[in-house]
């Protein structure tokens, strides 16, 4: 099974922590051995930047200068 999680700092060191509903399928238990596949997931910025509007080009400033 797959699941997302944030990494924390513990000490010196980063600590994940597992869904319940994860432990409960595998049926894990407290100090058992396990194996994790690490994988940086990347971030979507879909959508970050709402309400700044569309672009428009504007009229050049240096037009009536030439």
């Amino acid at each position: 099974m797959t699941t997302l999680t944030k990494t924390r700092v513990l000490g010196g060191s980063l600590a994940v922590t597992i869904p319940i509903d994860l432990v409960r399928k595998e049926g894990l238990m407290e100090d058992e051995l396990v194996e994790i596949n690490i994988k940086k997931v990347k971030k979507n910025y879909f959508g970050a930047l709402k309400g700044i509007g569309a672009y428009k080009r504007k009229e050049d400033r240096m037009k009536d200068r030439e």
